[in-house]
């Protein structure tokens, strides 16, 4: 099966923009082989037909740029956190175990939700079901931020 040409260019520009961002390269020969490879990448995933709408919804490229700047943010507050709890060692460590409930209705929203919490520091996602997710964290401020709900809120979501 084809898929449009949005879909497929969206496609590359997330691609592009994940090695750009993984790489931090910017003189002309590396940002054309980045541009030939994610081209190459782009192309024999069409060829091979392993690209759908379920894997990859084209719609989302922009809300996940958008949730990457949320999570960096948030990798940066965590780390800060961890660094200053290592630092004054059985200042305000109290481990967490707890379940919260899941306001994703897809399972891609789920997954994203359960990696990014397990991405920033201080928090571990250790069972993902359909309607919770078990959680570890290091601090009750932890636990507390992710009950607020404002990271579950920022995970982009296929409604269509």
């Amino acid at each position: 099966m084809k898929y449009p040409l949005k879909h497929i260019f969206s496609l590359g520009v997330l691609l592009f923009a994940l090695w750009l961002g993984l790489s931090g390269q910017l003189s002309v020969l590396m940002l054309s082989l980045g541009l030939v490879s994610t081209i190459a990448i782009v192309y024999i995933a069409h060829r091979m037909d392993a690209i759908d709408q379920e894997i990859y919804p084209a719609r989302m490229t922009i809300l996940l740029l958008r949730f990457w700047l949320f999570l960096a943010r948030e990798i940066i507050v965590a780390n800060i956190d961890v660094i200053k709890r290592i630092f004054r060692p059985g200042k305000n460590n109290s481990p967490q175990l707890f379940e919260l409930p899941l306001t994703q209705t897809t399972d891609l929203s789920r997954v994203i939700y359960a990696n990014a919490i397990t991405m920033t520091p201080g928090t571990v996602s250790v069972n993902l079901d359909t309607k919770t997710i078990t959680v570890h964290t290091l601090s009750i401020e932890a636990a507390e931020e992710l009950r607020s709900g404002r990271m579950a809120n920022a995970v982009p979501e296929d409604n269509e």
